[in-house]
């Protein structure tokens, strides 16, 4: 399927951050037609066109728009009611429901593209963009699949654009100093990861017997995308889409592509080669059967994947932690130290000490925290200026393909987008109920196991029923074609 990770690539990793951050400092006044399709001259202002701009959206338009050099020209959401800001902020802008028809109408004014929408249509929203040569700014996580996230991948070479996946701390100063931490070598060799977040902070598992009324302002058949058709429920948006499958991602989906990061930007590992999972969930305690609903993501769950070191040192294990289960306290934190912050924290375990950071990475620091009172380790990795990730795309998509650089274009973005979503593929299995034999209710679930992934076909070896969710079928006029 598609072209062979190379599963050996990992010393431009570990030196990535140094080389993808910043974006070129000096820029020529250049003809647009000499850039080609999908370039602008710097004299000229970045033309960008927001799909799904309520929410995230909204605010992810308004940085866009704090440089002077960007145009928000067109917009689009299937919700009336949430375009209703972004439509006052950019008065002059187009306003369409459907994206489809906005890239076709708008291809010739457009340079860029924001997408914001639900998960669900990450990917068919972003790959439309490139194929027309649009640079794109994608919010995390970047796609709903694994599959999805390879062809993302590819595609950001074979259409020469600027990407970006959404994931601020990506720019932020933090990521950047935790490497210098790791580089000087003061913990050693990483043996053990440790990641945790507050999410999901949305309902869970809402009841959605009920078929009501659709709003005059939502197209729902748009906002179903890809997904299977179903009736309407006023629990499924604007924001608790989360909570299910077909349109989101679960917690993991949520935050990982932001605690994570400095895990898969700084360690030299590309792809886990097994993914096992605990999880809390009320589907097999409920008292109707209809309750045990798979299209549920979980209250609470732990994941651990097993990731192979790209220099051939051993193994690295990263557990995830979600709906307020928490790994054991390191025994270096003191009474009423913070462990992460409110939304999480990352921490790393190496064989000479521990180094610690909050969601984003940022506010990095060794345990204990004494330990930080004497550190003098020199700064050695250039910073995104303000930290602005936003502007870090605007300016590299206005330098053009080859010159401007990003903090997380896809070719990063993909494959860490896919070694996430490989923590769903264990969740999902989990709930799988598919042995009809059993005599116990319980004994039904055969896909409480450790799942072995072979990531050059992305595929798990040991239990054919997961490989259902790394690729999903996608309705007629959705399909995803690179």
């Amino acid at each position: 399927m598609n072209e062979q990770p190379n599963t050996n690539e990992s010393p431009s990793r570990r030196d990535f951050i140094k080389t993808s951050a910043i974006a070129a400092s000096s820029f020529f006044i250049v003809p647009r037609h000499v850039l080609g399709k999908g370039f602008i001259a710097p004299s000229d202002k970045l033309n960008i066109a927001g799909i799904g701009v309520g929410g995230k959206g909204k605010s992810d338009l308004a940085s866009f728009a704090k440089s002077p050099n960007v145009n928000i020209v067109a917009l689009c959401d299937v919700d009336d009611r949430q375009a209703v800001t972004s439509r006052t902020s950019f008065p002059k802008a187009t306003y369409y429901k459907d994206f489809r028809e906005m890239l076709k109408k708008e291809n010739k004014n457009i340079d860029a593209v924001s997408v914001s929408t639900p998960d669900n249509t990450h990917a068919v929203a972003t790959l439309a963009a490139m194929q027309l040569g649009k640079h794109v700014y994608t919010q995390k996580p970047l796609t709903h699949d694994i599959y999805e996230a390879r062809i993302l991948g590819q595609a950001a070479k074979k259409y020469k654009v600027i990407t970006q996946m959404g994931n601020q701390g990506g720019s932020g100063n933090g990521v950047r100093r935790m490497k210098e931490i790791y580089d000087s070598g003061i913990i050693g060799e990483v043996h053990k990861v440790l990641c945790w977040t507050n999410r999901p902070v949305w309902p869970q598992a809402v009841p959605t017997d009920n078929i009501d009324p659709i709003p005059s302002e939502l197209d729902f058949d748009l906002w179903l995308g890809p997904a299977p058709k179903v009736g309407y429920n006023k629990a499924y948006l604007p924001w608790n889409w989360r909570g299910w499958w077909p349109y989101g991602t679960g917690a993991l989906g949520d935050m990982a592509c932001h605690i994570m990061d400095p895990v898969y930007r700084i360690l030299p590992i590309l792809y886990p080669v097994s993914v096992e999972c605990s999880v809390a969930g009320t589907w097999t305690f409920t008292l109707r059967e209809k309750d045990n609903n798979p299209d549920w993501t979980p209250f609470s769950s732990s994941i651990h994947l097993d990731y192979p070191r790209n220099d051939g040192k051993g193994n690295i294990k990263v557990s995830w932690y979600d709906g307020g289960i928490l790994p054991e306290l390191p025994e270096e934190l003191l009474p009423g130290e913070a462990f992460g912050n409110s939304d999480g924290g990352v921490m790393f375990i190496g064989d000479k000490g521990k180094l610690m950071a909050d969601c984003y990475g940022a506010n990095p620091r060794l345990l204990p925290l004494k330990k930080n009172e004497t550190l003098n380790i020199p700064e050695a990795i250039k910073r995104v200026p303000n930290e602005d990730h936003y502007l870090n795309w605007v300016d590299a998509c206005i330098a053009g393909y080859g010159k401007g650089q990003t903090s997380s274009p896809f070719e990063y973005a993909g494959p860490f987008t896919e070694s996430i979503l490989i923590g769903n593929l264990a969740l999902r299995s989990w709930m799988l109920r598919d042995n009809p034999t059993a005599k116990r209710p319980v004994d039904r679930y055969n896909g409480r196991k450790k799942l072995e992934w072979d990531a050059a076909n992305m595929k798990v070896t040991n239990y054919e029923p997961a490989n259902q969710y790394v690729k999903r079928e996608y309705r007629d006029g959705w399909e995803l074609k690179l």
